[in-house]
């Protein structure tokens, strides 16, 4: 992958999908694209392929680095309804910025338009925020807890198969603590 400053690193992104309301990785892959923007599309594609029975999905929650208009028009193509920040906020918004309501949608807007929309409004911020509460810990577990922080093989499919175990391990960590809290 290219780094900054120039030059190539072998390196890889590796991608996970998780249940907002299991915390378990139900889509993982890895790829050796720098940004993220084509990863929403084969995530999508293996939620897709999963048994029925596990349920549908309704709703998509990524960082801005899935932001673009081909991933918003998959999303609503595959009916799945896009929260995807459209860039970086500031923290520490005034009180006042916090709970004001958007301005009306325009009439006829597009679906970017209805997105950037959905996720000022407080029931969109409030679906949103589960995004810090259930995707970023997995990675931070995965990391720190389990104590993943690289990838010891070398090539795509080995570096993918790494992936999977890692996932593997950290969805039956997370099994076992469902079943002590059950």
């Amino acid at each position: 992958m290219p780094v900054s400053g120039g030059g190539f690193e072998q390196a890889y992104n590796a991608q996970a999908g998780v249940d907002t309301e299991t915390m378990i990785i139900t889509t993982a892959h890895v790829s050796q694209t720098p940004d993220d923007k084509q990863e929403l599309e084969p995530a999508l594609d293996t939620l897709q392929q999963l048994p029925q029975t596990l349920g549908t999905v309704n709703s998509a929650f990524t960082d801005n680095g899935y932001f673009s208009q081909s991933n918003i028009t998959l999303c609503v193509q595959k009916g799945i309804t896009p929260y995807i920040a459209c860039g970086r906020e500031a923290h520490n918004l005034p009180l006042m910025e916090r709970f004001m309501e958007p301005q009306p949608l325009s009439e006829n807007p597009d679906a970017i338009d209805e997105m950037k929309y959905r996720l000022k409004t407080q029931p969109g911020k409030v679906i949103y925020a589960k995004r810090k509460s259930t995707v970023e810990p997995v990675f931070g577990i995965i990391k720190s807890v389990i104590g993943f922080r690289q990838f010891l093989l070398r090539g795509l499919e080995a570096v993918d198969g790494e992936w999977q175990l890692v996932c593997i391990a950290f969805n039956l960590k997370r099994l076992h603590t469902l079943t002590l809290a059950a």
